[in-house]
């Protein structure tokens, strides 16, 4: 009898790549179609989203060589301090509004001077940052404005893509993002000079590591073939599965990272793959948006839950935000583990990773850890069905109701016998 595994929705909603994707004509190469897409001149490509961030941060280092500190939120992804260091420069802590994942106005305003090459507004899972006030503070204090859109590719605002507001913005193509090529960054930038200096940078730190290459060729391969919901099992649930048993949740978010990530240019096959897809990538954020939209009343009703949106964002998942962090961890404790889509968009606040060490700002940050407690995300993907989406809704609710061990913080160490 051969070997079925059971259907497994992502925790992001990826477009899958088909085998026509893998071959054929390639009508305009990648860089000009996203362009084009998105309304400015050029776009970069790098070997990842981080690797987009880290060139952008060398280059614009140059321009100002007395500035040193890069202003981030103090809950986004782990990878954002690491590419900061990676570019000889500091990473700054701002906390949250309270109850959002965007930096305080007021704390930001505080946090700039003189040391300051850039702020950095964080478009977090596909919802929008208010880049407005962030580059009216930059402006203030002669710093550039790096739009981390890494979540947001399609998302739009006030009318132009998000992205494209500040100095420079930048964008994932990473493994479950709308377009993939297992590893990509894309990299966008207002200002000519600014480009030009930019493009100069990644050709000069970015080099041909044919190894590199050869594993994500391989990657992206698998990617294909497995980006499936029969194959996600053996490439990402049974993994999450052992490492919660284990009772390891950065395992279990794939959040094990360190400084020495990869630099390299992507190769003509990958450039080529991303190219090809292009065309389906408008429909199928359209699609998963109006199924977002279907479903978010469904989770608003539910009472206490907060569930995040705006008007041009992307949906690769609903982003909720829980009563407390009890009810958070007694939800993830029944559906984490489960196959239907569940899961977490950062383990802690940045100041909580052992591996990042200390950093500015990071000693007061209550808002960012609180946010990190009390969030999970719940995958819209079109391979979560509405039968499955129903079950999701209904332990929420009724956890939420029951509110079990509330005044019990640390109910995530039950993993073994919560997934066994």
């Amino acid at each position: 009898m051969w070997f079925r595994p059971e259907r497994e929705a992502p925790p992001t909603a990826g477009m899958p790549l088909g085998m026509a994707d893998l071959g054929g004509e390639v009508r305009a190469p990648l860089t000009a179609l996203a362009a084009q897409w998105l309304g400015v001149e050029e776009t970069q490509l790098e070997c990842s989203g981080t690797a987009a961030f880290t060139v952008a941060l060398t280059a614009l280092s140059g321009h100002a060589r007395n500035r040193r500190e890069v202003i981030i939120p103090a809950f986004t992804c782990p990878l954002v301090p690491l590419a900061i260091r990676r570019a000889g420069l500091e990473p700054r802590l701002v906390d949250l509004r309270p109850g959002h994942f965007d930096m305080d106005p007021e704390r930001l305003a505080a946090a700039c001077g003189e040391q300051t090459l850039a702020i950095v507004p964080t478009h977090l899972g596909g919802r929008t940052a208010d880049v407005t006030t962030a580059s009216a503070i930059a402006a203030a204090t002669g710093a550039y404005v790096i739009e981390d859109a890494a979540q947001a590719l399609g998302a739009t605002l006030d009318g132009r893509a998000a992205g494209t507001h500040g100095d420079v913005g930048f964008y994932s193509l990473a493994a479950g993002k709308g377009l993939s090529i297992f590893e990509g960054g894309l990299l966008v930038a207002r200002d000519d000079a600014v480009r030009d200096s930019i493009r100069r940078t990644g050709r000069r730190i970015a080099g041909w590591h044919p190894g590199w290459e050869l594993r994500r060729t391989v990657e992206l391969a698998g990617y294909t073939a497995l980006y499936r919901p029969r194959g996600l099992a053996l490439a990402y649930g049974n993994p999450l599965r052992r490492a919660l048993r284990r009772g390891d949740l950065l395992g279990a978010a794939g959040e094990y990272f360190d400084v020495n990530f990869p630099l390299h240019r992507v190769g003509r096959w990958r450039r080529a793959v991303g190219a090809r897809a292009f065309h389906r990538l408008a429909p199928f954020i359209a699609s998963t948006t109006a199924q977002a939209r279907a479903r978010l009343p469904a989770l608003t009703s539910i009472p206490g839950v907060h569930a995040f949106s705006d008007d041009g964002g992307t949906w690769p998942y609903l982003m909720l935000l829980m009563p407390d962090e009890a009810t958070r961890d007694a939800v993830l404790q029944r559906l984490w583990a489960s196959r239907h889509g569940v899961s977490r968009m950062f383990v802690h606040a940045l100041p909580d990773y052992p591996y990042l060490g200390t950093m500015a700002g990071g000693d007061d940050v209550p808002n960012a850890r609180d946010f990190a407690r009390r969030t999970l995300t719940v995958t819209n993907s079109p391979w979560l069905d509405d039968a499955s989406f129903e079950h999701v809704c209904a332990v929420i609710e009724a956890t939420v109701v029951a509110r079990p061990g509330q005044n019990q913080p640390g109910a995530m160490n039950g993993w073994s016998s919560a997934v066994a």
